[in-house]
């Protein structure tokens, strides 16, 4: 079945982008939760308005995502947490918290799903994390942990 897709869709394909798709995952995943809808001479015509515009949205976002990383990579970010005398941690750091502390310290939000963090920190000194920011950019941030 020919689709156009709505929204991006891992691995399928982005927004206004027409694909062929096997029947079932378009009636019971793709159609149903409005990430896109069966082709026609019509909806395909719509279709290139909404590639160009996608484009020029992923466009601006990179570029945004860009100039995040140019601001993040320069300036390590330092919490302060409380450790034990051989610098184990009572708990962890989570991304959550990384992104706290980059909001307060550099004015910049992330997401927190935008920090790839396997598990927490449960150790002082410098760590290093990877931000995603957008599928097209990826930069590492520098946590300084801080025991108390």
């Amino acid at each position: 079945m020919r689709i156009v897709l709505h929204e991006s869709v891992k691995g399928l394909g982005n927004r206004g982008d027409v694909v062929d798709v096997a029947d079932g995952y378009a009636r019971n995943f793709l159609i149903p939760k409005n990430l896109g809808q069966r082709a026609n001479a019509g909806v395909e015509a719509q279709a290139e308005t909404m590639r160009k515009s996608w484009q020029a949205k992923n466009t601006k976002d990179r570029e945004a995502a860009e100039e995040v990383a140019k601001v993040l990579v320069a300036k390590p970010i330092r919490l302060e947490a409380r450790a034990g005398n051989e610098g184990k941690l009572f708990g962890s750091i989570t991304a959550a918290d990384i992104a706290t502390a980059t909001l307060e310290q550099t004015g910049v939000e992330l997401d927190r799903k935008m920090i790839e963090l396997d598990e927490g920190i449960r150790t002082t000194g410098t760590h290093t994390v990877t931000a995603k920011p957008h599928n097209e950019v990826q930069f590492p941030i520098t946590v300084e942990v801080v025991g108390s």
